[in-house]
């Protein structure tokens, strides 16, 4: 391997440097499924509050949120989908005009309430100051809460990255790595050239920022250069089974989501057991959803299992990406471990 592709690993960290002037990221993102229910939930709770204002009687506090959810629901609706619509568009904004433009269009979702009351008759008086003001509120607590949860994908990100690093860096599996590579040298240079390359890959990937998605197929092929070192290192004892959907393949995952399942299932599969063991990955897209699978053989009598840290992580950082429409699940079922993740596609 040349010096300079070594190098070229640490070359690209910049923890300082700024980013691009037309990469701002969005401070609130209004696109997800989960983000859509909330929003409706909080609007049509705090209307049933106001709606308790004034009423006489249950009927007639049925009647007043009957006539508020007309008007609110449209209005945060149309909120949603505007916000969504111009997502590309408000990211290229500092942080404060985002939320300032937020705001903005929640005063104009209040004002169009407004007018679908009055036009509809179901309103003597049009009080559009109220309205604009109540829209503007209600999307600030929205935009707030918004912003708190694309902060929390930060602080996981960098924890994934920094368990990734520590992982790599495990003394006992670097000088395994370096150990097998040793021993090809004579005997298998371009093998032996091909495991530092795969190996360097892995510190190259633990160690950048990548965003905060990457495509499966990315991590698809982090995951097999993985898995190529512990073929060297394990044999025959490592039995490999890819069952990949070409079509599943632009799905996207928080970064580095992939390689810690599989190497789960090399720690927990293969290295207790002496006969050895099988990992199966596959990936199949059903409709709009992209199912992703990683299952490994366990050996009887393997001892107590881990404490479960990578999956919880994998687990939040998979919500904090696509919420609702994220699904895991994993579990030990006839001797197989089985990790199941659901995306959009």
């Amino acid at each position: 391997m040349k010096d300079t592709e070594i190098l070229s690993t640490f070359q690209e960290l910049d923890p300082g440097a700024p980013a691009p002037e037309g990469c701002r990221a969005l401070v609130f993102d209004a696109c997800q499924l989960g983000v859509v229910l909330r929003a409706v939930l909080f609007v049509e709770v705090v209307g049933a509050i106001g709606a308790m204002f004034g009423a006489a009687t249950p009927l007639d506090w049925l009647l007043r949120l009957a006539v508020l959810t007309a008007a609110t629901l449209p209005a945060t609706l149309a909120w949603l989908i505007v916000a969504c619509s111009l997502k590309r568009w408000l990211g290229r904004w500092p942080e404060p005009a985002q939320v300032a433009a937020g705001m903005g269009l929640g005063a104009l979702a209040g004002v169009y309430g407004c007018a679908m009351l009055y036009l509809a008759g179901l309103s003597e008086q049009a009080p559009w100051v109220s309205s604009a003001s109540a829209g503007a509120g209600l999307a600030a607590a929205l935009v707030a809460a918004l912003v708190l949860r694309a902060r929390g994908r930060q602080p996981a990100a960098t924890a994934a990255r920094l368990t990734e690093l520590q992982s790599r860096i495990r003394p006992h599996f670097l000088f395994n790595t370096l150990n097998s590579a040793i021993a090809l040298v004579r005997a298998e240079p371009a093998k032996a050239e091909a495991l530092l390359e795969d190996l360097s890959d892995l510190f190259r990937h633990a160690l950048i920022d990548q965003g905060e998605s990457a495509t499966l197929d990315d991590e698809i092929a982090l995951a097999q250069r993985y898995l190529a070192i512990e073929q060297v290192r394990f044999g025959e004892r490592l039995q490999i089974e890819w069952s990949l959907d070409p079509r599943a393949g632009a799905a996207r995952l928080p970064p580095l989501l992939l390689q810690p399942l599989v190497e789960n299932a090399v720690r927990h599969g293969v290295e207790p057991s002496e006969a050895g063991a099988t990992v199966r990955i596959s990936t199949q897209r059903r409709g709009s959803v992209v199912l992703i699978k990683v299952t490994n053989t366990v050996p009887a009598g393997t001892g107590a299992p881990g404490h479960g840290l990578a999956l919880q992580n994998v687990q939040d950082r998979l919500r904090l990406l696509h919420d609702v429409q994220g699904q895991f699940r994993s579990g030990l079922v006839d001797g197989v471990y089985q990790v199941r993740i659901e995306v959009p596609a």
